[in-house]
């Protein structure tokens, strides 16, 4: 082995680590940090949370796709944050996208914010709760009308609360 191979190695070795680590330890920039009505510690986050909403809300992880009991939740009501229970999305703008993760055409009104996100050597845009920061998912341009937009949302995100009867 020559040392151009070796080191054309090494850095397709460190591209492809790169792009597996967690979305939380590329994220602890500084320049992502704003300011919410519902703040917490840590601790006061993990009594909330179970550790896996934890991770997504508060660390900006993915749950795996397909896992989520919200996938196939079809009835009437809305989705609120799991970590603040802000209303984040209703029922009425959820569609089946094919993707493994609750999806939805639009939020309500006031209730996500967006930032520009270059994880995984790729730009994508994050959606989170404007009222405590916790991340939901992304947002991508290829959605059903009206908006064309997918809300692509980790349920573990979510907690949903059914229309009254």
């Amino acid at each position: 082995m020559n040392r151009r191979m070796l080191l054309l190695g090494s850095a397709a070795i460190a591209l492809v680590a790169a792009a597996l680590l967690p979305r939380r330890l590329i994220l602890s920039n500084p320049a992502n940090a704003e300011s919410f009505e519902v703040t917490r510690t840590d601790a006061e986050w993990r009594g909330i949370l179970s550790d896996a909403q934890f991770a997504v809300l508060r660390q900006e992880d993915t749950e795996r796709p397909w896992t989520s009991p919200l996938l196939n939740e079809h009835r009437k009501g809305v989705f609120h944050c799991a970590g603040c229970d802000l209303a984040a999305y209703s029922s009425d703008t959820k569609f089946d996208s094919g993707t493994g993760w609750p999806s939805f055409w639009q939020a309500e009104p006031n209730a996500v914010g967006t930032r520009t996100d270059n994880s995984l050597l790729m730009t994508r845009t994050e959606v989170h709760c404007r009222r405590c920061g916790g991340h939901f998912g992304h947002v991508f341009d290829d959605g059903p009308p009206p908006t064309g937009k997918r809300h692509c949302i980790n349920g573990l995100a979510l907690a949903f609360r059914p229309a009254a009867a």
